[in-house]
């Protein structure tokens, strides 16, 4: 399976309201709730779209006069490839400076570090 397209911040955004959605949505219906967050103007947030269709990162279909577009690509997977890439390059590829450079330098609750406590733990028994 092919890599997930390199996705920028401000793509990012159109992506997420994308990926909230239960169906496929027009560029107005993107543009409307990108609204509500960002001072995007329409003809921008559409190149976004034309954009992210470039990259594979959308795909669309005709209906009517206008497109519809979905993702072509699911969150999880464009996470897993923007984290794996992010601890690459900040952290040579191992995860275990990233953990304790959060653990050390920022604050959790005992929630959290319960939560990561069982994780680690389960990481152990496999």
């Amino acid at each position: 399976m092919p890599k997930p397209p390199k996705i920028s911040d401000a793509e990012w955004q159109v992506m997420d309201v994308l990926w909230a959605a239960s169906a496929a949505l027009t560029a107005n219906e993107v543009v409307d709730a990108l609204a509500e967050y960002a001072d995007w103007s329409p003809p921008t947030i559409k190149t976004m779209l034309n954009r992210l269709v470039r990259k594979r990162a959308l795909k669309f279909k005709a209906d009517g006069k206008r497109y519809l577009y979905s993702p072509a690509v699911s969150r999880e997977r464009c996470v897993r490839s923007e984290t794996r890439s992010f601890v690459d390059r900040l952290f040579g590829g191992s995860i275990a400076p990233l953990l304790a450079h959060f653990v050390e330098d920022e604050k959790l609750s005992k929630d959290e570090i319960e939560q990561l406590r069982r994780l680690l733990e389960r990481k152990g028994s496999r």
